[in-house]
């Protein structure tokens, strides 16, 4: 008998942890797991967005939503998160790592301890939480693991060579990864977005010219829109993507294929 393509995107019984789940393409991608059944842990710094974010899933859909303060750059409080999660759901099915900060500037301009909180945020966060999640997924005998990486994982653009250099590195954990656990039914890949109008973003949205400047190399000739995300990470995250294992998957409007 043919197996269902829309049953392999159902999470029904699922559970997911979302880091960086409360705002932005974190909670488009909440909102998308939730709507194919899965319950949702959320975990970012902002507790008065993670309830906000709590009561969207919530409200929308049949499913369980929990939330907790946690910055992941903090191996307790992701170990905790971790925690609390597999101990509320029974078990941790997908990981999506969405947290993640920019900095902006000439390398004369900006300070080493910017650069490191990036890199602490993008690259170590997610680093720890596939650490603390990996041992629940391997005893389940079930994982997907989704990284946020960006189109500055495989190019660049001045001034930004904290988060060129973030990206680049999470497209590398994400392979890495994905070759260590490929034997354990686990997959690992990363979504690398191009430009869409999030809070952090606001910089270039906010401004004329950079923004016109933006759209300049978007082939399709706009910005992605923030449900255009929700599609891929379910794809990702759900049985339909069991062959796919350390890509890294664009989603830019062609940006990558120039």
């Amino acid at each position: 008998m043919a197996v269902s393509i829309l049953n392999q995107f159902k999470l029904s019984g699922q559970s997911a942890l979302v880091v960086g789940g409360n705002r932005g393409l974190g909670i488009e991608i909440c909102q998308a797991l939730a709507e194919a059944g899965a319950n949702i842990a959320i975990a970012a710094r902002d507790m008065t967005q993670n309830q906000i974010a709590q009561k969207i899933i919530t409200d929308a859909y049949p499913v369980k939503c929990i939330s907790f303060e946690c910055d992941v750059s903090n191996k307790a409080l992701v170990n905790a998160a971790v925690a609390v999660t597999e101990a509320e759901f029974g078990k941790i099915d997908i990981l999506v790592n969405s947290a993640g900060i920019n900095v902006r500037g000439s390398i004369e301009d900006v300070s080493l301890e910017d650069f490191n909180r990036v890199i602490e945020i993008n690259v170590s966060g997610s680093w720890l939480t596939c650490k603390a999640v990996v041992p629940i997924m391997k005893k389940n005998g079930y994982g997907r693991i989704v990284n946020i990486g960006s189109i500055f994982s495989n190019v660049a653009m001045a001034d930004r060579t904290p988060y060129a250099t973030s990206k680049g590195a999470i497209i590398n954990l994400t392979r890495a990864l994905a070759l260590e656990v490929a034997k354990e039914n686990i997959t690992v890949n990363a979504m690398l977005p191009g430009p869409f109008a999030t809070e952090m973003n606001l910089p270039l949205t906010n401004d004329p010219v950079k923004f016109k400047e933006f759209l300049s190399k978007i082939p399709m000739g706009r910005w992605g829109e923030l449900h255009e995300i929700g599609a891929l990470a379910l794809f990702l995250s759900s049985p339909a993507s069991s062959f796919v294992t350390g890509a890294g998957i664009a989603i830019d409007g062609g940006w990558l294929a120039q």
